[in-house]
């Protein structure tokens, strides 16, 4: 009953007691998951798994394996062979897995018996992401490194952290601290997508101190923390801090309304410097070799009424506000390629041009991933058609947040990363991976966000684990099993009958259902974006 669902796993002979007298001993190199282990087992067996005599042995060991890849054997003993640090984390959480759910709590209620098996596993795609959008609403640092923890049980490897928006600045920058004294705040939120204001206000950042101790704990998870800034658009917060880097006189507040927003960066040699100087602390912080700057969303209404905006498409010889705006996204992207990093942005980047090197989200669909890959860049499937969580999970009223569109566990579980267009063809190498977005404009709590992620993040965790081809009886059956464990450690995942009483939202109001103005929207991405294929 282990989720995702392994390539091969089969009964052996035998069974193994995890109990108080249970050893474990692991190669020099895969310390730091022994330890790992060894934190998670300790409180349900009531011993240490300290190396020595007892009733078995855990063991981990390294062998000719993927990097990512693992072999667990449970007999009289236990072994898992790994690739690398990462394969042995992977066998371990699979191990937890063969145990009750009441190893999952943190109280003591072994001795745990576990049958003989055979499990060999590794993962389809590279890249296993979540974005985790913590600018809308913020979250705590302890209630990340939780959701982390959480990732790290689906193995999940990539942590995007939305950490800028119109809403919210949520991090420090020590060259420009106004970005998080006024930046980091709102004086209040609106409730629902179309609702009245709160009159609460809204706010918090993580220092760069913080930062580094969730980067650390990420990794030690075999989890890669990818930061976005956002721009050119997306940027409110920041031009309420900074109004130099605006392009209107009258100053502007923290956006405390949802929607894209009207305000974008100018294109001043000052604004782009003042970013590149962002970044060097974000790169200090961040060591991935990734980092999102955007690009989506980004209304050019006030490019084509600015005069400076006008006088340096002249000057640079462009053809419009598309090309200023892949101009202005191609300095970013030398800046980090000198820097030995790597540009990711949202499928927009795309529609003015792109530089070699660029890594492309494609959410819109399937289209942006098609045409980015054809076009030799490595592609990201964020397709908000089956990946987006703030999306409501049924049409019932009862839901709590009433966003126009449905995405069932079905849905999701039936995505397949690499679009139908690119299937057979070299051009699917560029796929390296997807990515599962949590966006929390409507998602104001942790509990919340437990509700609109769980149970559809374990479904996405099998379509960019597993092999291809999907069984949804087969998962469904090993899913009922995984609630339990999700039960043990508090989850508040939506069940199958609907939400409880306290996950309802009554009289918050959400987008209406309109299906022609979805289908209006769709086509405006299908025009901007085909001919790029």
């Amino acid at each position: 009953m282990i989720v995702p669902k392994p390539v091969r796993n089969e009964p052996g002979p035998g069974s193994f007691e995890l109990d108080e007298r249970t050893s474990l001993t692991a190669a020099p190199a895969l310390g730091e998951v022994a330890a790992w282990l060894r934190a998670e087992l300790a409180p349900v067996t009531g011993g240490e798994l300290l190396p020595g005599p007892g009733s078995g042995t855990i063991t981990l060991v390294l062998g000719d394996l993927p990097p990512e890849g693992y072999r667990l054997t449970v007999g009289a003993d236990v072994e898992i062979v790994a690739g690398g640090p990462a394969g042995a984390f992977y066998g371990a959480q699979t191990f937890r897995q063969l145990l009750t759910p009441d190893a999952f709590r943190r109280a003591g209620r072994g001795p745990f018996r576990v049958p003989g098996v055979r499990v060999e596993d590794e993962p389809r795609f590279g890249w296993r992401g979540c974005l985790l959008d913590v600018a809308r609403h913020f979250m705590t640092k302890h209630d990340l490194l939780r959701f982390i923890d959480l990732m790290a049980l689906h193995k999940l490897n990539v942590l995007h952290l939305h950490l800028t928006d119109d809403q919210g600045w949520r991090l420090e920058i020590r060259r420009y601290p106004r970005l998080t004294e006024v930046g980091a705040w709102r004086k209040e939120s609106q409730t629902g997508w179309n609702g009245a204001m709160d009159g609460r206000p809204h706010g918090g950042y993580y220092t760069q101190d913080d930062i580094r101790e969730i980067v650390a704990y990420a990794a030690r998870r075999h989890i890669m923390v990818v930061p976005e800034v956002d721009m050119p658009g997306h940027t409110q917060a920041a031009i309420a801090a900074h109004p130099e880097l605006g392009n209107l006189v009258e100053p502007l507040e923290v956006g405390s309304t949802w929607g894209i927003g009207d305000n974008v960066l100018n294109v001043e040699e000052s604004t782009i410097e003042f970013f590149q100087n962002v970044l060097e602390e974000v790169l200090e912080l961040f060591p991935a070799p990734y980092v999102c700057v955007g690009g989506d969303e980004a209304r050019k209404d006030q490019w084509k009424a600015s005069p400076a905006a006008q006088r340096r498409i002249r000057e640079l010889g462009l053809r419009d506000e598309e090309e200023l705006q892949s101009w202005f996204v191609r300095r970013f992207g030398d800046f980090l390629a000198a820097r030995g990093r790597r540009l990711v942005g949202w499928d927009e980047i795309l529609e003015g041009g792109l530089a070699p090197g660029a890594v492309v989200a494609s959410w819109r669909g399937d289209l942006g991933a098609v045409a980015a890959a054809r076009r030799g860049h490595d592609v990201i499937n964020c397709a908000n058609t089956s990946l987006y969580f703030d999306y409501r999970q049924s049409p019932g009223e009862d839901e709590p947040v009433p966003f126009g569109t449905v995405l069932t566990l079905e849905d999701v579980y039936a995505f397949e990363p690499v679009p139908a267009e690119l299937r057979g063809q070299p051009a699917a190498g560029h796929v390296l991976g997807a990515q599962c977005c949590v966006w929390t404009e409507l998602i104001d709590s942790t509990r919340q966000v437990d509700y609109m992620a769980f149970p559809r993040l374990a479904a996405f965790a099998e379509t960019v684990w597993s092999p291809a081809g999907r069984d949804l009886p087969d998962f469904r059956a090993r899913l009922d099993a995984h609630l339990e464990r999700l039960d043990a450690i508090g989850v508040e995942y939506r069940r199958a009958t609907g939400p409880l009483p306290w996950q309802t939202r009554p009289g918050v109001p959400g987008r209406p259902e309109d299906p022609a103005g979805w289908q209006a929207q769709i086509d405006a991405w299908t025009s901007n974006l085909r001919h790029l294929r």
